[in-house]
C-alpha cells in the first residue's frame, strides 16, 4: 500500500504548525511520520493523529541519524521532508545578546536543516518525486521587514529574522544543487502558536496553507521558491 502513498516526515510535529500540517496531510491521504524531541509529547501527538512517531533532536547528529535509520527500517523511503522545527530564541535586549544565544537559534533553525536533509537524502532519493519543504518566515524577508504596511516591519528580533533569511537562502542553494528534487521554502505568516504566545492573527490552519499546498504539489511544480498562502513572497 505504501508504494502509492506519499510518505512525509515532519520535524517538530508534536504541536503548532507541525502538528496541524501532519493532521491535514493525513486527512489528504498521505502517510505521515512525525518527528519530535520530546518522546512523551511526540507519542501523544502521533496517537491523536494516527501517525507513527520517531524521536528526533534536530540539533544532535546521532539523534538525526537514528531517526533516518528508523524511517528506513519502517517506511523504506521518504517522498517529502518538512523541516519545521524551529525556535524564536531569547527575548533579550540587543545589547545583551551573546554568541551563545546566536548559536542556539542558528543551531535549531538553520544548521538542523543541513543536518536533517543530509541524513534523509538517501531516503528521499528512493522517491519518484522527492521534495523538501523548509519552514521559513516573512520575518526573514528584506522586503517584508522594510514594508511599513506589513507586521514584519514592526518586530525587532535579530537572531530569529537572520536565521530565517538563512533558511530561505539555504533553500535556493539546495534547489540548485539537487535539480531532481523540489526544494521550496514556506512562509506560514503571522500565526497564533506557542512560538509567539498565540499572538498571531492567523489560525494554525491558515498558517499551514503554504506548507500543505507545497506538500501536495506534483513533481513538475518548481523548485527554489518562497511561498506563503497568497503566492510568491518577495525577498
Amino acid at each position: 500500500m505504501l508504494e502509492h502513498m506519499t510518505i512525509t516526515f515532519i520535524t517538530g510535529a508534536n504541536k503548532g504548525l507541525g502538528y496541524e500540517t501532519a493532521r491535514r496531510l493525513i486527512e489528504l491521504g498521505q502517510t505521515v511520520v512525525i518527528g519530535a524531541r520530546d518522546p512523551g509529547r511526540g507519542q501523544a501527538a502521533a496517537q491523536a493523529l494516527g501517525a507513527r512517531f520517531v524521536p528526533i533532536d534536530v540539533t544532535a547528529d546521532d539523534s538525526v541519524r537514528r531517526a533516518a535509520s528508523d524511517v528506513e527500517a519502517h517506511e523504506g523511503r521518504v517522498d517529502t521532508l518538512i523541516n519545521n522545527a524551529g525556535i524564536i530564541g531569547p527575548h533579550t535586549p540587543v545589547d545583551e545578546l551573546t554568541g551563545e544565544d546566536a548559536e542556539l537559534v542558528f543551531q535549531t533553525n538553520v544548521f538542523s536543516i543541513v543536518r536533517v536533509t543530509g541524513a534523509f537524502l538517501p531516503l528521499l532519493r528512493k522517491s519518484a518525486g522527492p521534495a523538501v519543504i523548509n519552514v521559513s518566515s516573512g520575518m526573514g524577508s528584506f522586503a517584508a521587514t522594510h514594508d511599513p504596511d506589513r507586521v514584519e516591519s514592526t518586530i525587532c528580533s535579530p537572531l530569529y529574522t537572520s536565521s530565517k533569511a538563512a533558511v530561505t537562502m539555504l533553500t535556493t542553494q539546495y534547489a540548485k544543487a539537487l535539480p531532481d528534487f523540489r526544494i521550496n521554502a514556506a512562509d506560514p505568516g503571522y500565526t497564533a502558536t506557542d512560538l509567539n504566545n498565540h499572538g498571531g492573527p492567523q489560525t494554525v490552519t491558515e498558517g499551514t496553507d503554504a506548507i500543505v499546498s507545497l506538500a501536495m504539489e506534483g513533481p513538475g511544480a518548481g523548485s527554489g521558491r518562497f511561498l506563503d498562502r497568497f503566492g510568491t513572497v518577495s525577498w
